[in-house]
């Protein structure tokens, strides 16, 4: 029997995709893999629908390295509605609950306070975790309702862009695993009148340049034109660039991408390590054993080794 042809461009790279309103991160990605022709590809971090802003597309081997992004800190622009409260804690959900309000910027300073720093956050039934291989939000449209522990997360800024009446708009600077819908629902519980989520965009993950998110209608018309796509990609490595550096020999680099732990004296046990061969070609990320070795972690498979 023959080996079944993959379709698609094996490339590797990260794209940040300027999200549009509207349609899922999924959705996203599968057009953006599409468009690349692209034989492999997933997302890190997941946008609603509501929400707009960067969600890096990981091609190819970059997958491997996807969790790094997962674990690293987003920025994030909300506006909410104070005054009424959904089951989803944005204007997609159901209204549950709908209040006056009377709340002065004095009130509303006070309240955000509270959700500074290291804090303790009960998600959403309608976020993605997973119950049983179930995303919750799906148990949710069917009624259910499943009890979620406390996760820590940590708020390192949160400023007040605007305030007027009813709507309030902030800027948020947070951990992994905060859901910003939750502190929106959760202040207008604070403030005793409720609120939802309008509008949510995120304005960036880890250290990645924000100017270099490109919408969906920017790639279409690089096909358009006749141009190539690739440019717009990121190195593989770029989800790993804050571990510290190993640059190993030719004979240390050819163990190492065969899956062997190689001397490296240099680091301390448990530390993760993004390491090169001598002509600077990403390699993998590396474990420092209780021997000091390099154990390979997370390893690149180049096209010419497959």
């Amino acid at each position: 029997m023959g080996r079944r042809r993959r379709k698609g461009r094996n490339i590797s790279g990260i794209l940040l995709l300027d999200k549009p309103l509207g349609i899922s991160s999924n959705k996203a990605l599968q057009q953006v893999k599409n468009l690349y022709f692209a034989a492999k590809a997933g997302h890190t971090g997941a946008l609603d629908p509501l929400a707009t802003g960067m969600l890096p597309i990981c091609f190819g081997e970059a997958t491997k390295f996807s969790q790094f992004l997962l674990n690293s800190d987003k920025g994030y622009r909300v506006v909410g509605k104070l005054g009424i409260r959904t089951d989803s804690c944005d204007a997609t959900g159901e209204i549950i609950e709908s209040k006056a309000v009377n709340v002065s910027k004095k009130q509303l300073l006070k309240a955000l306070d509270l959700f500074r720093g290291d804090t303790q956050q009960v998600p959403s039934m309608f976020s993605a975790l997973k119950h049983n291989g179930q995303p919750l939000y799906k148990l949710a449209r069917q009624g259910i309702e499943i009890e979620r522990e406390a996760r820590d997360i940590c708020v390192y800024q949160l400023e007040l862009v605007r305030f007027d009446e009813d709507e309030v708009e902030l800027d948020i600077e947070c951990s992994k695993g905060t859901y910003i819908r939750n502190i929106i629902d959760d202040l207008g519980q604070e403030l005793g009148c409720g609120a939802h989520v309008t509008a949510l965009r995120r304005t960036f993950v880890a250290d990645y340049p924000v100017e270099q998110m490109v919408t969906i209608e920017a790639l279409e018309g690089d096909l358009e034109q006749g141009y190539s796509l690739d440019h717009h990609l990121l190195p593989m490595d770029s989800p790993v660039m804050h571990l510290e550096e190993a640059v190993l020999d030719d004979d240390s680099a050819h163990y190492f991408g065969h899956g062997q732990a190689v001397n490296f004296a240099q680091f301390e046990p448990g530390e993760l390590i993004r390491v090169y061969n001598e002509q600077d070609e990403f390699l993998g990320v590396a474990e420092v054993d209780d021997e000091l070795m390099l154990a390979p972690k997370r390893l690149v498979v180049r096209e010419r080794e497959k």
